[in-house]
């Protein structure tokens, strides 16, 4: 049996992508290990979004490196389709250079790598139907999955390079989808985090170009068993305006809005290439919660675009202000080749820009956590479903998620009570808020 290291960097789709490499690896007899030092190869699954992704990816390549130089290491993903060439002139370390775009030939590539020759392919997606995501071994904590419902994206902000790296948008056909859904249920999962740039693009490449979001939904509630949906990422100027009420309608999909609105002030957003407004923005916040009890809602907000100025940023934060997120995230502006606004400012005007949004960014997290810790109040002295992702050693107390806690992104639930599995679901009272997180006591076993 051969051995095989994993560092899966970057996001959820990016982590799908790990776990279909490792199930075809699987097949040719590679067992992973959680120790570099025993691997005879290693993969590090790299995310090329912005600048600070890259570092984080070229550091953990040269760190393995150093752990292990008698390992075959391979660069896969975002960073590796993207710049390939680059990357295989400079760094020589590297026996493979494997993009993100056909997984199915990651089994021939470690091959051929192993046999002693040094690989750089970016290959072309297959067919959408040719597409393998079969999956055995996940990497979320037992319970959870993510379920990728598209690839790539055809919205084009000015500002984001996932198009270059992924490509335009490709749906993946629903039937394969439900099948997805289906294996992941029967192992089970009872929550299925559905993924893609924009959930409700998902078929708006096919057809008559409309969406078959909706329609999907349908079909996976549908689907027999005890289990919840989860929705990440809905962009705002597409939001279905019939999602709130069948929400309301299907209990099976979680009351969780991940919207990335990005900016508030108008100027931004245009340059940005959306067509929303701060006004929309707070009226779509304002009918999600006036139609869906107990909505939560989070969203993601860019610091340091080009034109963003103390009076935008003023704007950023009256919206803020008004509403009321459950949760939110920032990240600062990277300018990236080949996106539309890559011109907007050379580098030196870059770097001063970058400067004033790391100050804008602390104040925006000083505004946000006590607006998320006020907003967390409202489950105290309730019931809810808690999934269990963790056991504490030697304690009785577990980590877990309740509906208004996303994977990975949001605070989480300290769980007290006995032999709590893993994978599990329990009811739990909560008790109180510590932090961004919840304490919670177990009330009964709702399975496992």
């Amino acid at each position: 049996m051969k051995k095989l290291y994993l560092e899966n960097l970057g996001c959820s789709k990016n982590q799908v992508d790990a776990e279909t490499m490792l199930n075809l690896l699987a097949e040719d007899d590679y067992i992973r290990t959680d120790d570099p030092t025993e691997a005879d190869v290693m993969l590090v699954n790299t995310c090329g979004f912005i600048e600070s992704a890259r570092e984080q990816s070229i550091e953990s390549f040269f760190s393995l490196h150093e752990t292990n130089p008698q390992a075959k290491i391979l660069l896969t993903g975002c960073m590796a389709q993207r710049y390939a060439q680059d990357l295989s002139e400079e760094l020589l370390e590297a026996s493979a250079i494997f993009g993100n775009r056909d997984l199915s030939k990651i089994r021939e590539v470690v091959d051929r790598v192993v046999n002693g020759e040094r690989v750089v392919e970016t290959y072309a997606y297959p067919p959408v139907k040719e597409e393998v995501y079969e999956r055995n071994e996940l990497l979320s904590f037992p319970g959870s999955a993510y379920l990728k419902i598209s690839e790539g994206c055809n919205h084009r902000c000015s500002y984001c390079a996932i198009p270059l790296i992924r490509g335009s948008l490709r749906s993946r056909p629903m039937e394969m989808i439900l099948e997805d859904a289906r294996r992941l249920l029967d192992r089970g999962i009872r929550e299925l985090n559905l993924i893609a740039q924009d959930l409700a693009a998902f078929g708006t490449d096919t057809g008559d170009g409309s969406s078959q979001f909706m329609e999907l939904l349908k079909r996976l509630v549908a689907l027999e068993g005890n289990f919840v949906l989860r929705l990440l990422y809905i962009h705002p100027d597409a939001f279905p305006p019939e999602l709130p009420q069948f929400i309301v309608e299907n209990p099976k999909v979680l009351p969780y809005f991940d919207i990335p609105f990005q900016h508030a002030a108008t100027s931004v957003l245009r340059s940005m290439g959306r067509t929303g407004t701060k006004e929309s923005y707070l009226a779509l916040i304002e009918s999600i919660r006036s139609t869906v009890p107990g909505a939560v809602i989070r969203s993601t907000i860019l610091l340091g675009y080009p034109g963003e100025d103390a009076q935008a940023f003023a704007e950023l934060q009256d919206f803020l202000k008004k509403a009321q997120l459950d949760w939110m995230g920032s990240f600062l502006y990277s300018r990236e080749e080949g996106t539309k606004a890559f011109g907007l400012r050379g580098e030196k005007d870059h770097d001063k820009a970058h400067t004033v949004a790391a100050k804008y960014q602390k104040k925006l997290e000083a505004l946000q956590q006590p607006i998320t810790v006020s907003r967390l109040e409202q489950f105290v002295g309730k019931e809810y479903d808690v999934l269990i992702e963790e056991k504490i050693q030697e304690e009785d107390l577990a980590i877990g998620r309740i509906y208004s806690q996303a994977p990975e992104v949001d605070g989480l639930t300290v769980v007290m009570g006995r032999d709590l599995v893993p994978g599990s679901v329990v009811r739990c009272g909560i008790r109180a808020v510590k932090g961004l997180d919840l304490e919670a006591v177990v009330l009964e076993r709702v399975d496992g």
